[in-house]
């Protein structure tokens, strides 16, 4: 093979090597369907802190749009379909973002419905009242105040926050309520995910309801891992 047809090949080899490991939203088994995925990642099920990264899908290939440092329940992660409430784990798995609340003014560019956050504004997380796992404003009889979140009361973990579709859509009781993606506090968090305040506002200009938007959950590897999901 003459020298210039050793260099073409060479060269054709290279393009066609991979030029490294597939972006994790390629290695999930589901992304839910739209062009926007935050993954929210731990390196083990008994972790409390990890990494949160949100994605765009470009030309077939997702791309990261940015990542900050994450934490997650006090107790770990656990499969959100056998997680229990008030045990202070995170459930993992694929969830949808049905909309934002916080206590201050949402940040510039946010799209997705955002609900400001009053003094009458509660999550019920009462198992036996009507309104499991929702919002409330004001908080009905049938929710006892010590079962459920009065929202303003938590700042500034809730200046900030989306709701995580874990057990939202048909509301399995004693499974969970009340989980989000919101700003950090002093540490650990009581099952949901949380971010630094600055990730939390570029994550709410960033997010956009017509590309669907979903987040997966889950650790690096094992039962929870996120390539399950």
């Amino acid at each position: 093979m003459r020298l210039g047809a050793v260099a073409l090949a060479s060269v054709s080899l290279l393009a066609l090597a991979p030029s490294g490991p597939p972006a994790l939203p390629e290695r999930l088994a589901d992304t839910g369907g739209g062009s926007q995925l935050i993954t929210a990642e731990a390196p083990r099920a008994n972790a409390t802190s990890g990494t949160l990264t949100w994605w765009d899908r470009r030309d077939g290939h997702w791309v990261r749009a940015g990542s900050a440092v994450a934490r997650f329940g006090a107790r770990g992660l656990v499969e959100g379909g056998s997680r229990r409430q008030s045990t202070n784990t995170t459930p993992t798995g694929l969830y949808g973002l049905p909309y934002a609340f916080g206590i201050r003014k949402a940040p510039d560019g946010t799209r997705i419905p955002y609900r400001p956050v009053h003094q009458g504004s509660w999550w019920c997380e009462d198992n036996a009242s009507l309104s499991y796992n929702r919002w409330t404003e004001p908080r009905p009889a049938d929710c006892r105040a010590a079962e459920s979140e009065h929202l303003i009361t938590y700042d500034p973990q809730y200046a900030y926050a989306l709701v995580v579709g874990f057990n939202y859509d048909r509301p399995v009781r004693g499974r969970g309520a009340g989980i989000f993606l919101h700003v950090d506090g002093r540490g650990a968090t009581a099952g949901c995910v949380s971010v630094p305040v600055d990730a939390m506002r570029r994550i709410l200009a960033w997010v956009d309801p017509a590309r669907g938007p979903h987040i997966a959950i889950g650790t690096t590897g094992g039962d929870t891992a996120l390539t399950r999901y």
